[in-house]
């Protein structure tokens, strides 16, 4: 065991290194010979699910748009404007309060020429904006270079094109360099200065919240082995379990130690059971896919009936059962057989039988973990719940003695069962929130959000106080008894909790359930209007203030038409003690990586992978920095410096949890002050 979480483990820090760059965008470009003296230029393109790129003209308000740019365009000239072909999808923005169009899964731009003169010498590149529902990249450029003979149409045509006039001869010049004017105040880029030094393996050492971690793999696992736990308390499986125990040790009356290895066998096998099942979601649906069903609509929406399902199941309105004919045919395979298959089989009658109980817990959990976007968390969730199912049977059959003392069944299994109804419903509109989102209806802004959270949390204070009762109570016979003293204070809290989001209907952040209401931004009505701007948009002008006042560094990569930064600026930075830190504590710098002011003079570099790439304006400096100095390349993203540009605290990525981002905040303090 101890090796398999080892190895688990090692995979994890292997995803975490190298899950700061992506390249979710794979362009080709090719010249296309039409008849007559035309051509087009074809820039083709492959999207990574959950990304999408943005077509063509959507204005300077919005986000990247896609467009061609010239750098030498010799005996031939533009015909038109860029077009783009492929399934373009509309969508209204709330953030940007335009509608905005883009691809997914593949585009095709093309610019149609016209060659004017019998030889051709083209160097022009594509610009384009690529996001997914977590980040997204700087503007990013695609480049096209050729030189040939063109076979034109007419010698007419031959004699027209040698007859340019002086000022047709300056407008082709003009072409060469781009057409904003140059500030002189702005540099290039100062690679060999030491606040460009690469500090890529420091942040890989400090980690951060852009990749997967350990930490959330033991968040999965202590998930899934919670819901063992609640599963087995469920009427469906406790009082399987003394029965199930007498029947291991009566079998083996002569021989006790082969009626625990009995029980252990089974124990095991209920492992195996429900760790295949999570290996099997795993292997049906792989890694990409896992990572497209966190941020795709349609999948949500499933979900979120799944879970609602689950609550009313819970609630006792219908059953969700197997057919009896299948557990009726395990267990008389069981009883034909005998040996570890015959054990083997009982588990798997239990897993069939308890189904009804089950289900919505397994269905929960593989829910969060499926969306987690971690090909390894189902299979360890899975994992986790298993364990705790297994371990009351192997536990009890070791100390029969320790049945006397457990808890009779009664109506307290029911009380849960209510109890996680309430919460799979609460659960259920997280998921909701994420397709509401992705396609702008804004049925569940924050205040919605957070008004059918109190009224659920509100239900459930009343339930456990016993003013609130169910069908399945009176079933139960327990109707007119009062409810126990742990039920009460649980139900005082549930109370407590929901008057506590009642403010945030008004804008205050309500920090615990950040990680699942909609962002700030999605509110109508909100009295917190403190915003925190960054007062510094250059690096090294920053960094110079920040060695003055002597105070760290926190450097924002952004853009301009990064919706998720906007979120992050919108749910996060208002917050009055994180909005208090940065303006106090930290030079705050925020760098535009799609600020199209051009550089003074274009700047050659050479990428990770020893490329050259030619800088022109100030995003593609911050852009270059980010990738170069950092090894990211989605925004937003952030990172906490000393004066010499050293990293204090591990970066961080698009993450609405406050109070982990002041964790991250108070870490770079108390580094710097060290």
């Amino acid at each position: 065991m101890k090796r398999v979480l080892s190895t688990i483990s090692l995979l994890l820090i292997g995803l975490s290194i190298f899950a700061q760059m992506v390249n979710p965008v794979h362009f080709t470009s090719q010249l296309k010979t039409l008849e007559g003296n035309e051509a087009e230029i074809v820039f083709s393109a492959s999207i990574d699910a959950g990304w999408h790129v943005y077509s063509t003209q959507l204005g300077s308000d919005g986000p990247i748009s896609a467009s061609f740019n010239v750098v030498k365009m010799e005996g031939a000239e533009l015909v038109g404007k860029l077009q783009a072909r492929g399934k373009e999808i509309k969508q209204y923005d709330k953030l940007f309060e335009m509608e905005l169009r883009y691809f997914e899964q593949a585009v095709t731009f093309i610019q149609k020429i016209r060659f004017v003169k019998p030889v051709y010498d083209i160097d022009c590149y594509l610009e384009y904006g690529a996001c997914n529902d977590e980040s997204c990249l700087p503007p990013s450029e695609v480049a096209f270079k050729g030189k040939g003979k063109a076979a034109l149409a007419e010698k007419q045509d031959i004699e027209e094109a040698k007859k340019e006039t002086e000022e047709e001869k300056k407008e082709n010049e003009g072409t060469d360099s781009t057409e904003v004017a140059v500030s002189d105040s702005l540099s290039v880029p100062s690679p060999s200065s030491d606040l460009w030094t690469p500090v890529v393996e420091e942040l890989k050492a400090m980690g951060g919240s852009d990749g997967v971690t350990d930490h959330s793999l033991l968040y999965i696992l202590l998930m899934g082995f919670i819901g063992g736990l609640l599963a087995v308390c469920m009427p469906c499986i406790w009082p399987i379990i003394p029965m199930t125990v007498s029947f291991f040790l009566k079998r083996a009356k002569s021989d006790k130690k082969k009626g625990i290895k009995d029980a252990i066998t089974y124990g095991l096998s209920i492992i195996v059971i429900y760790l295949g099942l999570g290996l099997l979601v795993t292997a049906l649906f792989g890694s990409d896919t896992l990572n497209a069903m966190s941020t795709n609509a349609v999948f949500n929406i499933f979900l979120f009936l799944l879970l609602v399902a689950f609550a009313l199941s819970f609630f006792g309105w219908f059953e969700i059962k197997l057919p009896d004919s299948w557990a009726n045919s395990v267990d008389s395979k069981a009883s034909e057989t005998s040996g570890l298959l015959s054990i083997f089989l009982m588990a798997f009658t239990l897993v069939l039988v308890s189904f009804s109980c089950t289900a919505p817990i397994i269905g929960l959990l593989l829910v969060e973990t499926t969306t987690n976007g971690n090909w390894l968390a189902p299979a360890l969730g899975m994992f986790g719940f298993a364990l705790a199912l297994a371990l009351p049977f192997t536990l009890f059959a070791l100390f029969p003695a320790w049945l006397k003392q457990a808890p009779k069944s009664g109506a307290w299994m029911n009380r849960l069962k209510v109890v996680l109804g309430f919460v799979e419903l609460a659960f259920a509109l997280k998921f909701f929130s994420v397709a509401d989102l992705a396609y702008g209806w804004h049925l569940l802004d924050r205040e919605v959000f957070l008004s059918l959270w109190i009224v659920i949390f509100a239900l459930l204070g009343a339930y456990l106080c016993g003013w609130l009762k169910f069908q399945t109570d009176e079933i139960g016979g327990d109707i007119n008894k009062p409810m126990p003293v742990a039920c009460i204070m649980g139900g005082l809290v549930s109370l407590a909790f929901a008057l506590y989001m009642v403010p945030g209907l008004w804008g205050a952040p309500c920090k615990a359930v950040s990680a699942f209401a909609p962002p700030m931004n999605t509110q109508d009505f909100n009295l917190n209007s403190k915003m925190v701007e960054a007062k510094y948009t250059d690096y090294e002008e920053g960094m110079a203030a920040a060695k003055a006042q002597g105070k760290p560094v926190l450097i924002d990569f952004t853009g301009f038409g990064c919706v998720n930064c906007r979120k992050m600026e919108a749910a996060v930075w208002t917050d009055p003690k994180v909005a208090d830190m940065l303006m106090n504590d930290f030079v705050l710098i925020s760098l535009y990586v799609d600020d199209k002011t051009p550089l003074k003079e274009p700047l050659e570099v050479k990428d990770a992978k020893g490329n050259t790439k030619t800088l022109r304006t100030v995003g593609a400096k911050w852009s270059y920095l980010q990738s170069s100095k950092f090894g990211a390349n989605a925004q937003p993203f952030y990172v906490i410096l000393d004066n010499e540009g050293k990293p204090l605290s591990g970066s961080r990525a698009f993450d609405e949890n406050i109070s982990e981002y002041i964790s991250f905040l108070k870490k770079g303090i108390s580094n710097y002050g060290q």
